[in-house]
């Protein structure tokens, strides 16, 4: 879903507006291949007032001893309620700073609408199965998350400057988010920005408390 960013109009003589811009962000891995699940972030160098937005509900979903979406971009005062479509019961639980939470499941369950009021990100895990793991990223600034062919495109923004900044979960330890500037011109020409992450191996594994003495 492609964020829009409220676009000032500047009237001159009554008739002609300012033209707001276009940004696309491509992001792949060192090998080339795009990434998917990666949050791209954009920062006006000039704030632009937001639109006030109603609260909207947002879900994410426990199948196969899954958490779906993996990554999933989120509004301060938007909420999120967990699903649990396995068979069998799951402990979502977060000890983040932005949100601490805990809901146990059993199968067919949801969760009461917790919400998101602070920006930040949010590991979200399940005790009882190790290798489930999902990201809220919480944030009041324009951000999508990038799908399999791992590209993202901001309509509709005012030219300026803009800080892009992309992080994704499989970065590796201790480095930091990279990001770019990028300026936004008046008119229908596209800006782009590429990056190459450099990722560490998908750390969903199959370890299982399920059965254990837990």
């Amino acid at each position: 879903m492609r964020w829009r960013v409220v676009v000032a109009w500047l009237l001159i003589g009554g008739t002609s507006p300012v033209w707001a811009g276009q940004l696309v962000v491509r992001v792949s891995d060192t090998g080339g291949h795009a990434v998917g699940d990666a949050v791209v972030t954009l920062t006006p160098a000039t704030p632009v007032p937001a639109s006030a937005v109603a609260p909207f509900t947002r879900y994410v979903d426990q199948r196969d001893e899954t958490f779906i979406p993996y990554v999933q971009v989120v509004r301060p005062g938007d909420r999120v309620v967990f699903r649990n479509s396995d068979g069998t019961r799951h402990h979502v639980y977060s000890f983040s700073e932005a949100k601490a939470f805990e809901f146990l499941l059993r199968p067919g369950e949801s969760s009461p609408p917790l919400t998101l009021d602070k920006p930040g990100l949010i590991a979200v895990g399940c005790n009882i199965h190790d290798h489930m793991i999902a990201y809220l990223f919480v944030s009041s600034e324009p951000s999508q998350v990038t799908p399999s062919q791992g590209q993202v495109t901001f309509d509709h923004l005012p030219p300026g400057n803009y800080t892009v900044t992309v992080w994704h979960p499989q970065l590796r330890p201790g480095q930091a988010p990279p990001r770019e500037m990028r300026t936004v011109d008046a008119g229908e020409q596209a800006q782009h920005a590429d990056f190459a992450l450099s990722l560490i191996p998908d750390p969903r594994g199959f370890a299982d408390r399920e059965h254990l003495d837990y």
